[in-house]
């Protein structure tokens, strides 16, 4: 995914990745209970996504039915990657460290980590 997608995109992609294909209307229903936007404000955002060509339209009589064209997934890697690439030089160990010596894991998350670890190693 080349452009990135703002927070207010994403809270429409969220609502797509969890069902879809949906019309603008069932987008904006949806939306509604997170945020308090309009429905042109919620079309002005599919408009961008289509733009960006990360969602699709498909017509449906006299309404269009949108959907994902980037998998949740796909897009969680490329902006975790961007994220470690700008803070991190593209290296995880520094982010972990940093994590580890601001105290943010919990001993949970370090037995996960550690789990993880030897899986990878197998």
């Amino acid at each position: 995914m080349a452009e990135r997608i703002s927070d207010a995109e994403h809270a429409v992609m969220e609502v797509l990745w969890d069902k879809n294909p949906l019309t603008a209307q069932e987008v904006i229903e949806r939306v509604a209970p997170l945020r308090d936007w309009s429905a042109n404000t919620v079309k002005t955002l599919l408009g961008r996504l289509l733009a960006k060509d990360v969602i699709g339209a498909e017509e449906d009589g006299r309404r269009y039915r949108y959907r994902p064209l980037v998998a949740r997934e796909e897009y969680v890697a490329g902006e975790s990657q961007k994220f470690i690439d700008r803070l991190f030089g593209g290296s995880l160990t520094p982010l972990v460290a940093h994590l580890a010596e601001r105290d943010q894991l919990s001993a949970k998350e370090i037995d996960e980590i550690e789990a993880l670890l030897k899986a990878l190693k197998q």
